[in-house]
């Protein structure tokens, strides 16, 4: 199963989808969709989502959004949960898209990067 956090607004989202459908899942997996704005994930799945991503939470943080500054997450003595929660809480905050395969995930920016999860 082929799990993608999907905004369709976004380029980068929908150029992740189509490389995925016509390059990458030449095996045709099965592939779930989830637009995140409409089903946010809760802390506990950002930390699973986290963990097989294997970078720090704000490395999954979008610093352009207006709500990174409306909260001041800039503030590095934010604590992980913290800005777990906050995410949680705006799902906008979180990067886009990510793409998770057998326990292992990328965030698709360059969407060429989904690559590594089939090599």
């Amino acid at each position: 199963m082929i799990t993608i956090y999907h905004n369709p607004r976004c380029s980068k989202s929908r150029d992740a989808c189509e490389l995925l459908a016509k390059t990458y899942n030449v095996a045709n997996e099965p592939v779930q969709i989830i637009e995140y704005l409409k089903q946010p994930l809760s802390v506990a799945q950002l930390k699973t989502l986290n963990s097989m991503l294997g970078c720090s939470v704000r490395d999954t943080l979008r610093d352009t959004e207006a709500a990174y500054e409306e909260l001041g997450l800039s503030n590095p003595g934010l604590s992980d949960d913290q800005l777990y929660e906050a995410i949680a809480t705006h799902p906008v905050l979180m990067q886009r898209p990510i793409v998770v395969r057998e326990g292992r995930a990328v965030i698709g920016r360059p969407p060429e990067r989904i690559k590594a999860l089939f090599a």
